[in-house]
C-alpha cells in the first residue's frame, strides 16, 4: 500500500495540470448535471404542488349563459365539478397598467379549483366591489392587496383583497386573460360561464371533454381549457433549460470519460517499463490496476463533492431563474437523494471508463517486450505525397538543356508532366525536359506522417478530440438561434411588435387610420381570434383572421406556401400534430354553431398557444360570418421605432379606447440560457483541453525514440519541435473539420426537434456565421499547437544520455 501511494504521488507531481482540469471538468459536469436536476423538478413540482392542494380541474368548459351544465355531474369519470360561475371579459388598469381579465363571480371559496392565498384575504360579503387576483395577473400589474383597479371607460373601481395561485392557464398579456374572482354582484351581466370538472381518471380528458361537448352541444361551448395544457404552459421554459443542460451535461461527461481513457492508455504507452518494474518487484496486476483505478476516482470524486457543495451552498444564490430553481428544488423530497445519486452515478462512470483503460496496465509483461525496429506506420502513401505536393513536375523550355541525369541532347518537350517524388528524380525524363520539384519543409511532412501513421490511434485521438468541439459547435448554434429571436422576430413568427385590442364596435376605418397615423407603425393588420372545436369534439384550438387579401398579413412559413385564395390557412405545428394533418389536407373546426372548413396550404411557425393555431385572411372568416369585425390589430413597427414609445403613444391617442401589448418574444424567457451555454463551453473546453495535452503527452513520448535519428541526419532541435507542433496542429485540424461536418447537421436536427415537440415548428434552427467558426476553428488549432510547442521543445534539447535512457 505504501508503494502504491508513492507511485500515485509521484504521478501527481509530475501531472499536475492534467488532474487540474480532471476535477474542474468533473465539478463543471456535475454541477450542469444538478443544475439540470434543479430545473426539471423546478418547472414540474411547484405546478404540482398548486393543483394537488387546490383541488384542481382536469378541464374547464366556457360555454353561454343558456347551456344546462348541470347535467355535466352525472357523466361518467367525472368526480366533482366547480361552479358553473358566471364571467365577463374586462380590462382593468393601475398605475397605468392595463390588462385583460376574466372576472369571475365566486360566491363562496371554491372546493375544486380552490385558490391558494399567497398574500391578502379572501372575498368578503361586505365588500361588492372588492377582488382576488391570480399571482401572475398580480404581478404583472405590479398590484398588491389594497389597491385600487379602474375598469377604463367605466367608472367603476375595483379593491383588491387578496391574491392567490391557480392551477389554471396562466395569465400572457394579448393571448390569455388573466382571472379575477369577483362577487356575483361585481359581474352584473355576464357573458358566459365557466364550470370546471374534476375527473376520476385524469388519463381520459379527452374523452370526458367529448362527452361533455357532446352532453352541451357544440354550439354552447366557447372555449375548453385541460390540466395537460396549464401543465405544459407552467414548466415552459424552465423544461428547455433542463433539457439543454442534461443534454449537454450528459455529452461532456461522455466526452470526459473518453478523455480520461485515452489519457490513462497514452500514460500506459509512456510508462510500460515503469509498470513492468513495479510487477518486477512483486506488484499483482490488480494492485496496477488499482492504482490508475484509485487515482482517478479520487480526482473525479473530488471534483464531484465541490460541485455538490458548491451548488448546495451558492446555488440559489444565483440571480435569475437558475437561483429559484435551485431554491426551490432543495426544498423538494427528492433533493437530497438528487444530491448524492447525481454524483455517485458521474464518479462511477468515470471509474467504469478508467477500469477499462487501466485493465490494459494490469496486462503489461514484467518483461517488456522489444519494440519493432521499423517505423509502425509504414511510409507515406502516394496520397499523402499528393497532398504535401511531393511531385517532381517537368517543365519545357525553349531551349536545348540537359536535365539531371539526362544523357545527350534534349529537344521540347509537348507539355506538363508529373512524376513521383520516389527515385531519382529525372532519371527517366526525356531530353529537352528539366524536372523541378516541390521542396516542403520536413517538419512538416514528417509531422503529418506522424499524426495519421497510425491510424487506429490517431483516429481514436480524433474522435475523442471531436466529441466536445462537436458539442461546442451545438452550443454556438443554440446562442446563434436565440439571438435570431431577437434580432430577426419575423423570421421565427412575430413580424408584428404589437397587439392593439379595441372594443366592441368600435370602428375600423377609423381605428385603423388612427394607429398608422403615428409615426413608428409600418402596418397595421386586422384581425380576430376565436376558440373553435376541433374534430371530434375533444379540444379547442385558436382560429385567428389577419389581414385581408389585399394587404395580407407577413406569416413566417417553414414549408407550403401563404394563404391568397378563398378557404385557405396555414396552421402552426402544434395543430397539425393534434389533428394528425399535413399541408394539403382539409380540415373542419367548429366556432360556436357554425362550421368551418379550411384548406391547409402552409405550415407557420407559431410560438404561440403551443402551435395550435389556424391562421386564414379575415376576409376569408367574414364570408361565413358577414357580421365578423375586428377585435385586434397587429402592428409592424419601422425598424428604428421603440415599442414601448409608439405603445405609450397609441394608448394615450385612443383615450382609453385601446389596449395595447407588446407581442411576448419566447426568446424572452431563455436569457438564462445564454450564461448556461456560457458555462457549459467552458467545461467542453476544460475537457477538450484535457484530451489535446494526454494527446500531446503522447506525441512527445513516442518522438523520444526517434530523436537520435533525427538529429543524425541533421535536423535542429527547432526542425524537430516543428514535427511535433505540426502533428498536433493536424490532429487538431480534423477534429475541427470533422466537429463541424457533424455538429452543424446536429444542431439542426437537434433544435428543430424541440420546436417541433413544443409545437412552433421545425426551421427555427440558424447555424453560427462561417467568420465565427473560423474564428473559432482557427483559434483551437492555434491553441494546439501553442501548448505542443513548449513541451515539444523541452524534449527536442534533451541530452543524449537522458534520451539514451529514454529509449532503453
Amino acid at each position: 500500500m505504501r508503494a502504491t501511494l508513492r507511485w500515485a504521488h509521484s504521478d501527481l507531481r509530475s501531472h499536475r495540470g492534467e488532474a487540474l482540469f480532471l476535477v474542474l471538468a468533473t465539478a463543471g459536469i456535475v454541477a450542469s448535471l444538478l443544475l439540470a436536476t434543479a430545473l426539471f423538478g423546478y418547472a414540474t413540482n411547484p405546478w404540482q404542488r398548486v393543483f394537488t392542494q387546490a383541488r384542481g380541474a382536469h378541464v374547464w368548459l366556457h360555454t353561454d349563459r343558456a347551456a344546462d351544465t348541470g347535467r355535466l355531474a352525472a357523466l361518467d369519470g367525472v368526480q366533482s365539478v366547480a361552479g358553473p360561475y358566471p364571467t365577463a371579459s374586462a380590462t382593468v388598469a393601475v398605475r397605468g397598467t392595463r390588462a385583460s381579465v376574466e372576472l369571475r363571480g365566486t360566491a363562496e371559496r371554491p372546493d375544486v379549483g380552490r385558490p391558494l392565498l399567497t398574500a391578502g384575504h379572501w372575498l368578503d360579503a361586505g365588500d361588492p366591489d372588492g377582488v382576488v387576483l391570480e399571482t401572475r395577473l398580480a404581478r404583472a400589474l405590479l398590484a398588491q392587496p389594497g389597491d385600487t383597479l379602474t375598469l377604463p371607460g367605466t367608472p367603476r373601481t375595483l379593491t383588491v383583497l387578496g391574491i392567490a395561485d391557480s392551477p389554471e392557464r396562466r395569465y400572457r398579456p394579448g393571448e390569455q386573460p388573466g382571472l379575477v374572482w369577483a362577487p356575483p354582484a361585481a359581474v352584473p351581466e355576464p357573458g358566459g360561464q365557466v364550470i370546471g370538472l374534476r375527473l376520476t381518471d385524469p388519463g381520459e380528458t379527452d374523452y370526458a371533454v367529448q362527452r361533455a361537448v357532446t352532453v352541451l352541444g357544440a354550439g354552447a361551448i366557447g372555449q375548453v381549457s385541460t390540466w395537460e395544457q396549464a401543465r405544459a404552459e407552467a414548466q415552459g421554459d424552465n423544461r428547455l433549460l433542463g433539457q439543454v443542460l442534461g443534454l449537454f451535461g450528459l455529452g461532456a461527461l461522455l466526452a470526459a470519460g473518453l478523455a480520461v481513457h485515452g489519457a490513462i492508455g497514452t500514460r500506459i504507452r509512456g510508462h510500460l517499463r515503469d509498470i513492468s518494474v513495479l510487477k518486477a518487484i512483486g506488484f499483482t496486476p490488480g494492485q496496477v490496476v488499482r492504482v490508475f483505478l484509485l487515482q482517478h476516482l479520487a480526482y473525479a470524486l473530488l471534483g464531484a463533492v465541490a460541485a455538490a457543495a458548491l451548488t448546495q451552498a451558492l446555488g440559489s444564490r444565483v440571480p435569475g431563474r437558475l437561483g429559484d430553481a435551485v431554491g426551490v428544488w432543495q426544498g423538494l423530497p427528492g433533493h437530497t437523494l438528487a444530491l448524492f445519486v447525481v454524483p455517485a452515478c458521474v464518479v462511477l462512470f468515470i471509474g467504469a471508463t478508467t477500469g477499462l483503460a487501466a485493465w490494459r496496465a494490469g496486462r503489461v509483461p514484467p518483461v517488456p517486450l522489444p519494440r519493432p525496429a521499423g517505423a509502425q506506420g509504414g511510409g507515406l502513401s502516394g496520397a499523402a505525397r499528393r497532398v504535401l505536393g511531393l511531385r517532381g513536375f517537368r517543365v519545357p523550355v525553349g531551349a536545348r538543356v540537359r536535365g539531371r541525369g539526362a544523357r545527350g541532347p534534349g529537344v521540347q518537350g509537348p507539355g506538363v508532366q508529373g512524376s513521383d517524388g520516389a527515385g531519382a528524380p529525372g532519371a527517366d525524363a526525356s531530353p529537352g525536359v528539366r524536372a523541378l520539384e516541390v521542396r516542403v519543409p520536413p517538419a512538416l511532412v514528417l509531422g503529418w506522417h506522424k499524426a495519421f501513421a497510425r491510424r487506429p490511434r490517431s483516429l481514436a485521438t480524433v474522435a475523442r478530440l471531436t466529441l466536445p468541439l462537436l458539442l461546442i459547435v451545438v452550443a454556438m448554434s443554440a446562442w446563434t438561434t436565440i439571438d435570431r429571436f431577437h434580432s430577426r422576430p419575423e423570421q421565427i413568427g412575430l413580424p408584428a411588435a404589437l397587439t392593439v385590442r379595441v372594443d366592441a364596435g368600435a370602428d375600423e376605418r377609423g381605428t385603423r387610420a388612427l394607429l398608422e397615423r403615428d409615426p413608428g407603425v409600418a402596418a397595421a393588420y386586422p384581425g380576430v381570434e376565436v376558440a373553435a372545436l376541433v374534430p371530434g369534439q375533444t379540444a379547442t384550438i385558436a382560429l385567428r383572421g389577419l389581414g385581408t387579401r389585399a394587404d395580407p398579413y407577413p406569416y413566417a412559413l417553414a414549408e407550403g406556401r401563404r394563404a391568397h385564395g378563398p378557404d385557405e390557412a396555414v396552421a402552426g405545428q402544434g395543430l397539425l400534430d393534434l389533428l394528425e394533418v399535413e399541408v394539403g389536407d382539409w380540415v373542419r373546426m367548429t366556432v360556436g354553431d357554425r362550421p368551418q372548413i379550411l384548406h391547409i396550404v402552409g405550415r407557420s411557425i407559431e410560438p404561440e398557444n403551443a402551435g395550435r393555431v389556424i391562421s386564414t385572411s379575415l376576409d376569408t372568416l367574414r364570408e361565413n360570418d358577414p357580421r365578423l369585425e375586428p377585435a385586434l390589430y397587429q402592428l409592424r413597427l419601422h425598424t428604428a421605432a421603440d415599442p414601448d414609445e409608439v405603445a405609450g403613444r397609441l394608448t394615450e391617442a385612443g383615450h382609453g379606447r385601446l389596449d395595447v401589448h407588446a407581442v411576448a418574444n419566447p426568446a424572452d424567457g431563455l436569457s438564462p440560457l445564454r450564461g448556461v451555454v456560457l458555462g457549459l463551453v467552458a467545461v467542453l473546453a476544460l475537457v477538450g483541453l484535457i484530451e489535446l495535452l494526454t494527446a500531446i503527452g503522447g506525441t512527445v513520448r513516442e518522438s523520444e525514440r526517434d530523436l537520435l535519428a533525427l538529429k543524425a541526419i541533421g535536423l535542429s532541435p527547432r526542425q524537430i519541435t516543428g514535427i511535433t507542433v505540426t502533428a498536433t496542429a493536424c490532429t487538431a485540424l480534423a477534429a475541427v473539420l470533422l466537429a463541424a461536418v457533424l455538429g452543424l447537421p446536429l444542431a439542426h436536427w437537434l433544435i428543430d426537434a424541440q420546436g417541433a415537440s413544443s409545437g412552433i415548428g421545425a426551421g427555427i434552427a440558424r447555424s453560427p456565421s462561417p467568420v465565427l467558426l473560423v474564428v473559432v476553428g482557427a483559434g483551437a488549432v492555434l491553441g494546439a499547437a501553442a501548448l505542443a510547442a513548449v513541451p515539444s521543445a523541452r524534449a527536442a534539447r534533451r541530452r543524449l544520455a537522458d534520451t539514451l535512457s529514454a529509449v532503453a
